[in-house]
């Protein structure tokens, strides 16, 4: 049995899709779980939209999300040669031909099927054009002589056994009038240059597997194994496109979610074991296969993608979660300020539990990472009489401790929460506004202590 030998084969011409990223991972599991190789090739023959920016996003969101390929990156236009070269051959073998259809000529094929209610099929005009004359003003496209009778079937891993009728594959472009090969070529060319032994990619590409399991057999090369995944859906049922919102990787690096966690909930995604939800690295890798990958299509659910990445903060070590913050802060939002630090350190620890993104932790330590803050005029209105003798009053209180603690800031709260007659948001509300700017966020206690005691002081002093 030869090696187990995947890949993933993005096209350069956008930040990386969310579903190309499980596709990525299916691979990369599968061939780790086999003890194989995981390639990854960039697809970069199409000159005007591919962009060297975008193979290098690719490269580095793989590698954020823990998926490293073997081997230096295969760069797709560097082989158009070899692709040519199969193509010269499929002509001599006589399973292509040249089409010297005018590009007028196939616009009315395709106005004549959309009239008649009937998807495109080029008519095979050249296909064995022997008393035709060679017209001096077209440059011919190679096509390749499809199959027209009888049924072809592919044993697919995921989908089960699938059987159509040649009738439905037209006679495909392999090389067009610039000389350039097409996917449907390269791709095959590719595969088995690089000895791809399973094909793992997106359900659409379910048509695109029988016309290039023909090239496969024209050329007399060994098939690879293929599986196809269904789809993943947005919300509203439809195919997820590059269009909906959190899309691409990129809209969830920026929101803060772990790649621990992204990567736990694609493997999730279309795929099981029993009723595990949470998966190790390691686990992953021993436990995947292919047999376990559902037929149906997948929705993104952005709540449950939160619900995992808050048990990934909550259960992340704190020092390494700080860091992780820090250079997310630096990247996305602003760098954190060396007089903050020790404070924001310190408070890590509760603002971790507030939290399902990074972005949340950002937000809640606003009022560490400044020296003032921002009350809006609809708080400043809630800061009634009693409101600010509440405050004066445990102002006055606070300022006698020595040793700030938890203990005795629950002694001065019972203290107001009595002489007032309140309760516990009575006090807590305003304290937290004045301190914060805000009437949500962390725990009184974990606020206060979180600053320095002049920090608390001064902001106490500004409501009067």
């Amino acid at each position: 049995m030869s090696l187990v030998a995947t890949r993933f084969a993005p096209s350069p011409t956008g930040p990386l899709h969310i579903g190309g990223v499980r596709t990525a991972l299916f691979n990369w599991l599968y061939s780790k779980n086999n003890k194989g190789k995981f390639y990854l090739r960039i697809e970069d023959t199409d000159k005007e939209r591919s962009k060297e920016e975008y193979k290098i996003q690719i490269i580095q969101s793989l590698k954020w999300i823990g998926i490293e390929h073997d081997e230096k990156e295969y760069i797709q236009s560097r082989n158009i040669s070899k692709h040519k070269e199969i193509a010269i051959e499929l002509l001599k073998r006589g399973s292509a031909y040249k089409c010297y259809c005018s590009e007028k000529e196939i616009e009315e094929q395709k106005i004549k099927a959309k009239k008649a209610n009937m998807p495109f099929v080029y008519n095979r005009k050249w296909r064995d054009a022997k008393n035709l004359e060679i017209p001096k003003d077209v440059k011919p496209v190679i096509r390749f002589k499809s199959k027209i009778s009888g049924n072809s079937i592919i044993k697919d891993l995921v989908q089960g056994e699938i059987n159509i009728s040649n009738s439905t594959i037209e006679d495909f472009i392999i090389l067009r009038k610039d000389g350039s090969p097409t996917y449907q070529l390269s791709a095959v060319v590719d595969d088995h240059q690089m000895n791809i032994t399973h094909v793992i990619r997106g359900d659409d590409h379910k048509i695109n597997t029988f016309k290039q399991k023909q090239i496969y057999e024209a050329m007399e090369w060994k098939l690879p194994e293929f599986a196809h995944i269904p789809l993943i859906h947005s919300t509203a049922g439809k195919k997820l496109s590059k269009r909906d919102e959190a899309s691409t990787l990129s809209d969830y690096i920026k929101i803060g979610i772990l790649p621990e966690a992204l990567r736990n909930y694609l493997l999730r995604l279309g795929w099981s074991y029993k009723d595990k939800e949470i998966f190790t690295l390691e686990e992953s890798i021993e436990l995947f296969n292919l047999s376990n990958i559902g037929k149906s299509p997948s929705k993104l659910d952005m709540d449950r993608i939160l619900s995992i990445n808050e048990h990934y903060i909550k259960n992340l070590d704190e020092k390494k979660l700080y860091e992780i913050f820090k250079s997310y802060s630096e990247k996305y939002k602003k760098k954190i300020d060396n007089k903050y630090e020790k404070n924001l350190i310190n408070s890590i620890h509760f603002l971790k539990n507030k939290a399902k993104k990074l972005e949340d932790i950002y937000q809640n330590a606003q009022y560490i990472l400044n020296d003032s803050i921002q009350i809006s005029a609809d708080d400043l209105m809630l800061f009634d009489n009693l409101s600010k003798k509440i405050l004066k009053d445990f102002l006055n209180e606070y300022e006698k401790i020595s040793k700030i603690s938890k203990d005795n800031l629950e002694i001065i709260m019972k203290g107001l929460i009595d002489k007032y007659k309140t309760n516990f948001k009575g006090v807590g509300q305003p304290l937290r506004i004045a301190l914060t700017g805000s009437k949500f966020g962390p725990g009184i206690y974990d606020i206060i202590l979180s600053l320095d005691k002049n920090e608390v002081v001064k902001r106490l002093k500004i409501i009067k």
